[in-house]
C-alpha cells in the first residue's frame, strides 16, 4: 500500500495565509499541518486545522529567525512531511532549508504583488526550492527556473 503524501504547509499569517488558504483544492485530501502565527486570522481560518505556531515578528529579526530555526527542526523531525509548500514570508527560511537536507519537496510560490523584483524570502529560498511558482511573467526575469501560474485569486 502506497504511503499518503504529508504536507506542511509554512506561512506568515494575513495575505500569505489567504493565499496558501486558496489552494485547499490541492491539499484538502492529504494528511498535512500548518506553521503559521497565533493570530486571530490564522485561528479563525484554520479552525480545525492541525497548527504549529511560530515565533513572530520574522521579516529581518535575527532572533525570531533563530527561534524558528530550532523549531523547524523540533516540528519537521516529529512529523516528517513528504512535501512543503509556503507562500512566505520568512518563517518559510529555515523549513525550506532544513527540509531539503531531510529529503523533502519544496514549493514556494511568490507573491502576487511582486510584478519585476524579488522578495527577500524569495532570494533565500530559491536556491532549494524544488518548483518555484510565480504569478506573472515578468518574474520569470527575476527567478529563471520558476514556473508561471498566473494568479492564485
Amino acid at each position: 500500500m502506497e504511503k499518503a503524501m504529508k504536507v506542511c504547509l509554512v506561512c506568515s499569517s494575513g495575505g500569505h495565509l489567504t493565499h496558501l488558504y486558496l489552494l485547499k483544492p490541492f491539499w484538502k485530501g492529504k494528511e498535512r499541518f500548518w506553521v503559521t502565527f497565533d493570530k486571530e486570522d490564522a485561528r479563525s481560518t484554520l479552525s480545525g486545522e492541525k497548527v504549529y505556531p511560530c515565533y513572530y515578528p520574522t521579516n529581518r529579526n535575527i532572533l525570531n529567525l533563530v527561534r524558528n530555526t530550532f523549531l523547524a527542526v523540533k516540528i519537521l523531525f516529529r512529523e516528517r512531511p513528504d512535501l512543503i509548500i509556503s507562500t512566505g514570508a520568512a518563517v518559510a527560511v529555515p523549513f525550506f532549508w532544513l527540509g531539503k537536507l531531510m529529503g523533502c519537496r519544496t514549493i514556494y510560490i511568490e507573491v502576487f504583488d511582486r510584478i519585476d523584483s524579488p522578495t527577500l524570502t524569495g532570494k533565500l529560498v530559491y536556491p532549494v526550492t524544488d518548483r518555484f511558482i510565480v504569478q506573472w511573467e515578468e518574474m520569470k526575469k527575476v527567478y529563471p527556473k520558476a514556473v508561471n501560474f498566473g494568479s492564485l485569486f
